[in-house]
């Protein structure tokens, strides 16, 4: 299968990572607008490029748009009507369903998918969600290339916009850095900090993600009423942590619904 990515950015550049680490079969291609784009990914994934627009869509079995979502309008005005069906699968966030099949409609058959930039590892997570009308088997082309780099979940649209905002892991880098500041304020030097704070974070989660437990119960088990976890997670929901969190889920639906 041809894969053809329409952008040659960041996320573009995590997904072919995590695909060269599953050792895809696909021929992938990419098409950006800036030359040295294009040449560090041909330089760094060995992967085809392809300078002009409409060169590159012909090529296609499977399109991506990983463009910025104020970057997708214009992308497809660009783009040459396709007059043969093809499968395209938008990674821009927070552009609709109904935006994109308005602006490059039939015969071009339209999915959304939500990669994480940490898939250049094997560990991202992507949601996938499709319109009521894709055929069973486009909707598991989907799946399985995205599957090929990390587990799929699919989702509603309704929900899409909720679920990108709270899993981007944004959340975990902004989360150790203040850990490991406030232990660096409390006397550890920065490596000891970093992974004391990243055990804390990334280790039991894991421990959640792998075991059996429910999260209620690793809470208690961890925050011993009177102990000291109970003590500092008492501190930190008293000065504002799961409200400045809301805050910032709240700011990023704004704007996903402005990018809409």
């Amino acid at each position: 299968m041809k894969v053809v990515f329409l952008g040659g950015g960041r996320i573009t550049s995590a997904i072919l990572a995590g695909l060269r680490l599953s050792k895809t079969k696909h021929r992938l291609i990419v098409h950006d607008r800036n030359p040295g784009k294009l040449r560090s990914l041909n330089k760094s994934y060995a992967v085809h490029v392809e300078p002009d627009l409409r060169g590159a869509v012909a090529k296609a079995d499977l399109l991506l748009i990983a463009v910025r979502p104020s970057s997708v309008a214009s992308l497809l005005r660009a783009t040459e009507k396709v007059k043969r069906p093809l499968l395209a699968v938008s990674v821009a966030a927070g552009v609709p369903l109904r935006t994109l099949a308005k602006a490059l409609g039939p015969p071009v058959r339209w999915a959304r998918a939500m990669p994480s930039p940490a898939c250049r590892s094997g560990r991202g997570l992507t949601a996938v969600t499709f319109p009521r009308t894709l055929p069973k088997s486009d909707r598991q082309r989907v799946h399985e290339f995205f599957a090929s780099f990390g587990p799929v979940v699919e989702i509603s649209e309704s929900k899409f916009d909720a679920f990108t905002v709270t899993y981007s892991c944004s959340h975990g880098y902004h989360a150790l850095a203040a850990l490991a500041e406030a232990a660096q304020q409390a006397g550890l030097d920065r490596n000891t900090a970093l992974l004391a704070s990243a055990h804390a974070l990334a280790d039991g989660i894991l421990a959640w993600r792998e075991g059996n437990h429910s999260l209620e119960a690793l809470l208690a088990e961890a925050a011993t009423p009177g102990g000291i976890a109970a003590a500092a997670g008492a501190a930190m929901h008293a000065a504002g942590y799961r409200r400045a969190i809301g805050k910032g889920i709240a700011a990023g639906l704004r704007k996903l619904r402005a990018n809409a």
